[in-house]
């Protein structure tokens, strides 16, 4: 049986009757329909008449929510048994155009690369409907409505009516991105069932195409010649090179890429992108010097990141000349050699030279003067001639000052010259000095401790020191001082060059005792000096050293007198 969707009212309708043919009528026999759609939900949608076999309808149908009932009808007797069937009844809704196609999206978006060919496809759009696909009222053609904007051709574009492919009409020439009134064209698409009939329902949905760059357009300097102006010995950025390019800002097609091709032969400048404007920053990166080059010219050329397509080359527009014109600064004089490295002995006599200045002006196309002065003499040793540059000293020249580090004495001066304004520079003397001998040597320590029964007489290690410098410090003698009768008691023994050992002759008693010695260092002529060494002979019991008691101080020669007159009464 087959029953239309969307049936208006009055219901119940009749849709067709079941009829039951047998050899012998039963008129107590009754009809009864079962399955989904009847007792079974959706339940009561059809009905039978008991007694006729009439299947009815109770309300529309909708063929979309279910598009076949499949019902049961069989024959009872009066106590409900099943005389005849079951037997199958299928109800088929038949479809009508109760549905509109509708886009999987309300808005679509492609792209096309300008100068693609005629027929280049952009984009396909898809439209479904619910309807019954084996019938018309499903079968769908697409149609463009609308182009915006309708330049520089309403129909620059096509879709294809069965498939919604969107494809390129305009000519290649004409799909230029950098001459189209816009980038991106918007597209109005309906689709239409009932195979595009006038009677068929439609959908909307939008399509945007965007125009997209490539690199056919070469970037060209605004100007073919620029200048600038820079001060010498000055770095930075000097000038910013501009260019057009037609291509889509903000892409490898459209940023440039900038290089010196010539008249860079010192490597002073650079020139570098930038990234927010496109422009080419032109640096200095070393001083220019006015009195070498006063006037350069450089030749830069531009490209693109992304090469430019096979049709299009760099023309000459896409190189500059750019001119640079140094200015003249009144420059600080040089010192030369910086720094001056000189050799002087110490102690030499007040007023002598040391060295001689040398500062020369650069700037070599003025007629000027240099005038020197002191800038940094830490000891106060030197003083310079404004004029000459000679310097001299003021003081003597010590090794062993504090001022000397490494046997080198720096000082900083100054020279000027009479520009307008004046410009200074700065340069360093070092003098290296050489040693005299004159400073006669020590001994240390100066103070041992020994115990008064100790077997081992040896006193102390004495080493000599000397604030001069081999060969007018080690190896040092050291010996017994001038006293007579030292030698009776006290004994010093060489170790090194460096070091001797004291030893007592005899044991002494508790008390503390003050020893002369003498030192003597290698110079030309030697340098000797007299140190007493004060020792403390100390009462010693179980490792600890009681000096407390030796508060006495004698001479070693009053302790030879005692120790002679014991031996006489011996």
């Amino acid at each position: 049986m087959y029953v239309p969707e969307n049936q208006r009212a009055p219901f119940p309708k009749s849709i067709g009757k079941v009829s039951v043919i047998t050899v012998e009528k039963q008129e107590n026999h009754s009809f009864r329909l079962t399955g989904k759609g009847a007792d079974q939900e959706p339940k009561d949608v059809f009905s039978i008449n008991r007694m006729t076999g009439e299947v009815m309808v109770s309300r529309p149908l909708d063929r979309e929510a279910i598009a076949f009932y499949h019902l049961q009808v069989s024959t009872t007797d009066p106590s409900g048994k099943t005389v005849e069937g079951p037997v199958q009844l299928d109800v088929s809704v038949i479809d009508q155009n109760d549905n509109r196609p509708i886009f999987s999206e309300t808005r679509y978006a492609g792209e096309v690369l300008e100068g693609s060919a005629t027929g280049t496809t952009v984009m396909t759009m898809t439209a479904s409907d619910a309807d019954d696909p084996n019938t018309e009222n499903a079968v769908l053609r697409y149609i463009i409505v609308k182009q915006s904007p309708d330049k520089p051709s309403p129909n620059m574009f096509y879709i294809d009516p069965e498939k919604g492919d969107i494809v390129t009409v305009i000519s290649p020439k004409l799909l230029d991105r950098e001459t189209l009134p816009t980038t991106q064209y918007e597209l109005e698409i309906v689709a239409k069932d009932m195979a595009g009939s006038d009677v068929g329902l439609t959908g909307t949905a939008t399509a945007t195409v965007t125009i997209t760059d490539k690199n056919d357009h070469a970037p060209e300097f605004t100007h073919s010649l620029f200048q600038a102006s820079v001060q010498e010995g000055w770095t930075g950025v000097v000038l910013n090179l501009t260019v057009d390019d037609r291509d889509d800002p903000a892409t490898g097609a459209w940023r440039a890429a900038y290089s010196i091709i010539n008249g860079n032969t010192g490597h002073s400048f650079e020139v570098h992108t930038n990234l927010d404007n496109n422009e080419g920053m032109l640096y200095v990166v070393k001083p220019l010097d006015y009195e070498s080059t006063a006037f350069h010219t450089l030749l830069i050329k531009v490209e693109n990141e992304d090469p430019l397509v096979p049709d299009v080359g760099y023309g000459p527009s896409s190189t500059a000349t750019v001119h640079v014109q140094v200015l003249d600064v009144n420059e600080g004089p040089v010192f030369f050699p910086d720094p001056m490295m000189v050799t002087k002995r110490e102690n030499v006599p007040l007023g002598s030279l040391v060295a001689t200045l040398n500062a020369t002006d650069p700037d070599l196309l003025q007629i000027q003067s240099v005038r020197y002065a002191v800038l940094k003499d830490p000891a106060n040793w030197l003083v310079v001639n404004p004029v000459s540059g000679t310097v001299n000293t003021t003081a003597i020249l010590d090794r062993e000052s504090p001022f000397v580090h490494e046997n080198r004495y720096s000082a900083v001066f100054m020279a000027t010259d009479n520009g307008s304004p004046p410009a200074t520079g700065t340069g360093t003397l070092i003098i290296t000095l050489e040693d005299d001998n004159d400073n006669a040597p020590s001994v240390y320590p100066t103070v041992a401790r020994v115990c008064e029964d100790a077997k081992d007489l040896s006193v102390v290690m004495v080493g000599g020191q000397d604030k001069d410098i081999s060969p007018n410090a080690a190896p040092f003698r050291i010996e017994l001082g001038k006293q007579p009768g030292l030698e009776k008691m006290w004994k010093v023994t060489k170790v090194n060059n460096t070091h001797s050992q004291v030893t007592l002759l005899h044991s002494l008693q508790r008390a503390n005792y003050n020893l002369p010695l003498l030192v003597t260092d290698s110079g030309m002529p030697p340098l000797s000096n007299s140190t007493d060494i004060k020792v403390q002979v100390c009462t010693c019991k179980k490792s600890k050293m009681d000096c407390s008691a030796a508060d006495s101080t004698r001479s070693s020669l009053v302790l030879l007198c005692l120790l002679l007159l014991s031996l006489l009464y011996l």
